[in-house]
């Protein structure tokens, strides 16, 4: 666990530089629920129509890799709590899901009650943990096979038991993933309408974090995430009023210390000038903590209009979608500029508080740390300088060819397995990236070597690797990851 911490919060966001996943919610399936969990069937807007026009455009044309979309408890039974799914309903709603799978986008089945159902507040005086529980187990059961499907347990839950909610999400969890459906995302969302102001200082997180899927694990269970700007994060004023820079350092720095994820399933803004700040302020540093925040989704389109205050939804214009400057600027292009971002700053990890080093042409890092309670110890040599292979290209001075940045760890077998970036041509022969292994009882040694230029000491530097000279490597830490 520590390990992979490790990797995930200190190479991926260097080479990836921005969520996983990003989307936007298509909204309409829940229309007419109210923050007491009273959700009319009759009320839901399914945006049958225009809603796969939508979900094609911003996956084909824009890149969007995550789609939300939102209904009721009650219009999946057909308001019969503790009944099975209804027929009709779950045909009109798997519609939409349907049409979103077809894009090839992940796709989020989000229960838009409030942790409610008319007023009654689940497993603690409302529905019981176990209707509850069945619900999910019959709607999981229909999608398990798909590995695109996204469970959001609950939108917006508040002003409960927040250890007695955990619980019910421990249950609804449980029948999940023993409906078949083993290994897909899912959201475990807290109290106080789940904002990222308050899951840590609530106590939602850590108790979130105590679910576990049955064997006891915590794979693929994420800590949901929303997050408004304006003055009451209610998502209801045109202006905004923060930019939640604060509260997104605060979870991002808890997500590491715990070595989790978090995935931010619903923020949105208005398009008044305050918003054009704040919203593309938030969103660029979201990007940038990609090592504990899986995903940004923002709201909203679907059944919308073009003149609701948070409007995501295109126009048509002459024929086509066009996204509005909102979406253009502080949803679309906050990710992609992350392509380019050639520096991440992160907080460190709790097991590595001071490692932020400069990795100059000339300085190799080697880190080590272990499961069995050793300490962590950073090690450094330099590399001698290397002339160019080529003969027909004269340097004036001496080309530096690579630098390493090696991560080991004690696996199982006492084997150290050995992580190794390389920022250019590897600097050993044999082996990718410079691939080093070495068995734990023979101590890795540490060699200074004459160089061209001056290293930098691990301790006092600062700075970051290339993302586009990175990404070359990528491969080879998820191939890694997956002996952990």
């Amino acid at each position: 666990m520590l390990f992979s911490a490790l990797v995930y919060g200190i190479f991926f966001p260097a080479v990836l530089a921005k969520v996983q996943f990003l989307g936007v919610a298509i909204a309409g399936g829940d229309f007419g629920c109210q923050i007491d969990g009273t959700c009319p069937p009759g009320s839901a807007q399914l945006p049958l129509s225009n809603g796969p026009a939508q979900m094609s455009h911003f996956v084909k044309d824009d890149g969007i890799t995550l789609l939300r979309i939102p209904t009721s408890w009650q219009f999946l039974v057909n308001s019969q709590l503790g009944g099975d799914l209804d027929a009709s309903n779950l045909a009109k709603y798997d519609q939409l899901v349907q049409s979103c799978l077809n894009t090839g986008a992940y796709c989020m089945i989000d229960i838009h009650n409030f942790a409610r159902w008319n007023g009654q507040i689940i497993g603690q005086g409302g529905p019981t943990d176990e209707q509850f529980a069945s619900f999910w187990g019959q709607l999981a059961g229909k999608y398990a096979t798909n590995n695109k499907i996204v469970f959001e347990l609950m939108n917006e839950p508040h002003d409960l038991d927040i250890g007695i909610w955990a619980q019910t999400c421990q249950k609804a969890v449980t029948a999940i993933r023993e409906a078949g459906a083993a290994s897909q995302m899912i959201l475990l969302p807290g109290s106080n309408f789940d904002s990222a102001a308050t899951l840590v200082s609530s106590g939602s997180a850590d108790a979130l974090f105590a679910v576990t899927n049955p064997d006891g694990s915590t794979d693929n269970l994420f800590l949901d995430i929303h997050k408004y700007l304006d003055v009451d994060n209610s998502g209801t004023h045109a202006a905004c009023t923060t930019n939640n820079i604060d509260a997104f350092t605060n979870i991002a720095q808890y997500l590491r210390s715990k070595g989790r994820m978090g995935l931010i399933s619903e923020t949105g803004a208005s398009s008044d000038a305050s918003c054009m700040t704040a919203f593309c302020a938030q969103n660029s540093f979201i990007n940038k903590n990609s090592d504990v925040f899986a995903g940004l989704v923002a709201w909203g389109a679907g059944s919308f209009s073009t003149s609701y205050v948070l409007s995501l939804t295109p126009s048509n214009q002459n024929g086509r979608l066009v996204d509005n400057a909102l979406m253009k600027q502080c949803v679309l292009a906050t990710w992609n500029s992350s392509d380019s971002d050639s520096e991440t700053t992160l907080s460190p990890t709790s097991a590595m508080t001071s490692l932020t080093p400069t990795i100059s042409s000339t300085t190799v890092l080697i880190i080590t740390s272990t499961l069995l309670s050793t300490p962590t110890a950073l090690l450094t040599a330099s590399l001698s300088s290397r002339q160019s292979s080529s003969s027909s290209i004269k340097d004036p001075e001496p080309t530096i060819n690579s630098n390493v940045l090696v991560l080991t760890d004690t696996l199982q077998d006492s084997t150290m397995a050995t992580l190794a970036l390389a920022t250019g041509s590897p600097p050993l022969p044999s082996g990718l990236g410079g691939i080093l292994t070495a068995q734990t009882d023979d101590p890795l040694p540490t060699t200074t070597l004459p160089s061209a230029s001056a290293t930098t000491s691990p301790a006092s530097g600062a700075g970051s690797i290339e993302a586009e000279e990175l990404i070359l490597w990528g491969c080879m830490f998820i191939a890694a990851l997956s002996l952990i």
